[in-house]
C-alpha cells in the first residue's frame, strides 16, 4: 500500500525517533527517498498499536524481482511486543518475498535484528561496514595525478548517462549500486546535500569518462555533533582499471571535503572487499559501525504466533 499524508508524517517522525534511539536509521537512503518521492516499485506495510499510534514500518523494495530488499524499524516503546514478528509474517506471505531472491536489512547489526533473523530462520550473508576517518587523523597524501586525465566536475543535465553507463560497468557486481539509473541520479541532485561541484569526474583527452567520485555532506554525524562528510560513490570503468585512478579519485573527493572544513569522512565498503578496504585504512578510515544482510532461505516459513519479537 501507499501511504497516506498522515502516514507519511508519522513515518517520519519514527524514522527520526530509531535514529536518536539507536544512533543508526533503521531504513537506507533509497526507502527514504522512495517514501518522500515514490518510485513506483516501493511498498509500505505500517503497524498501528491500539492507540491508533504508528508502531512500526517496513519497506519493501521490488524493483528488482530477484533481489527484493526489505527494511523494518519498530518504534523503540514497542519492542519485544510481538510487531516485528507479526510484520514478518505479514511480509514472508507475500509472494514477491521468494527465498533466494530477497533479503532483510539490519542498519546496524543491534541483537535484536540478529534475534529476529535467527527466529524466522534468515540466515546472515552479506556485511556492510561504515568507516570513518576522524578529524585527528593524520594529514592527507597530496592529491595525485594520473597521466591522460582531467578531472572536472559535474555538468548538470548533460553528464548523467555518461555517469551511469560508467558506474554499472564499475559495479556490474553489486546488487544495489549497479542499478543506479539516470532517474535516480537526478533524484538526488533535488536533495538538500547535492553539490555539483563535489562531484568529480575523471576523462580522457577524448572526453571519454574513466571514472567519477560523487561526495555527500551531511548536517550531522561527526563525532562532535556538526557536519560531515561522505565518499558517496567511487566508480572506475574496469577498462581503466590499474592506473591508480580509482587512489587519485578517492583523494581528490577527501581535498574538496577537506577544503570545506570537513576533516572527517565516512564511508561504506562491502566488508569483503579486502583492496577497497585495505586503501582506505591507509588513508585512516576504521570500522565504525556494520550493516547485515539476512537472506531468506529456501526452507524459510513464516513464524507461528509464539515466537518472540527481537526486532528493532
Amino acid at each position: 500500500m501507499d501511504p497516506t499524508a498522515a502516514d507519511r508524517e508519522a513515518i517520519e517522525h519514527l524514522v527520526a525517533a530509531l535514529r536518536h534511539a539507536d544512533g543508526v536509521s533503521a531504513w537506507s537512503e533509497p526507502a527514504l527517498l522512495d517514501l518522500a518521492t515514490p518510485t513506483g516499485h516501493g511498498r509500505h506495510l505500517v503497524a498501528r498499536g491500539d492507540d491508533g499510534a504508528l508502531a512500526a514500518w517496513a519497506h519493501v523494495d521490488v524493483g528488482e524481482p530477484d533481489d527484493v530488499v526489505v527494511e523494518v524499524g519498530v518504534a523503540p516503546g514497542t519492542r519485544r511486543h510481538g510487531v516485528a514478528t507479526a510484520l514478518a509474517r505479514t511480509l514472508l506471505a507475500d509472494p514477491a518475498i521468494r527465498p533466494g531472491h530477497a533479503r532483510v536489512w539490519a542498519h546496524g547489526d543491534r541483537p535484536g535484528a540478529a534475534e529476529l533473523a535467527g527466529a524466522l530462520g534468515l540466515a546472515r550473508d552479506r556485511e556492510l561496514w561504515m568507516m570513518r576517518r576522524p578529524a585527528g587523523a593524520d594529514p592527507l597524501p597530496p592529491p595525485g595525478d594520473v597521466e591522460g586525465v582531467t578531472v572536472g566536475t559535474l555538468r548538470v543535465g548533460m553528464d548523467e548517462p555518461d555517469v551511469v553507463a560508467v558506474n554499472a560497468r564499475a559495479f556490474a557486481w553489486h546488487p544495489e549500486q549497479g542499478a543506479m539509473t539516470v532517474d535516480d541520479v537526478r533524484r538526488r541532485e533535488q536533495e538538500p546535500w547535492f553539490d555539483a561541484e563535489g562531484f568529480l569526474l575523471a576523462r580522457d583527452a577524448e572526453g571519454a569518462l574513466l571514472g567519477f567520485h560523487w561526495t555527500k555532506v551531511h548536517p550531522d554525524g561527526a563525532r562532535d555533533g556538526g557536519p560531515v562528510g561522505e565518499v558517496y560513490v567511487v566508480g572506475v570503468d574496469p577498462d581503466a582499471q590499474g592506473r591508480g585512478l580509482g587512489g587519485a579519485l578517492t583523494l581528490a573527493g577527501l581535498h574538496h571535503l577537506a577544503g570545506r572544513g570537513l576533516d572527517e569522512v565516512i564511508l561504506y565498503v562491502e566488508a569483503d572487499n579486502a583492496p577497497a578496504v585495505a586503501t582506505y585504512r591507509r588513508l585512516g578510515f576504521e570500522v565504525d559501525a556494520v550493516d547485515v544482510s539476512f537472506g531468506l532461505r529456501e526452507d524459510t516459513s513464516a513464524p507461528s504466533a509464539g515466537d518472540d519479537d527481537g526486532g528493532r
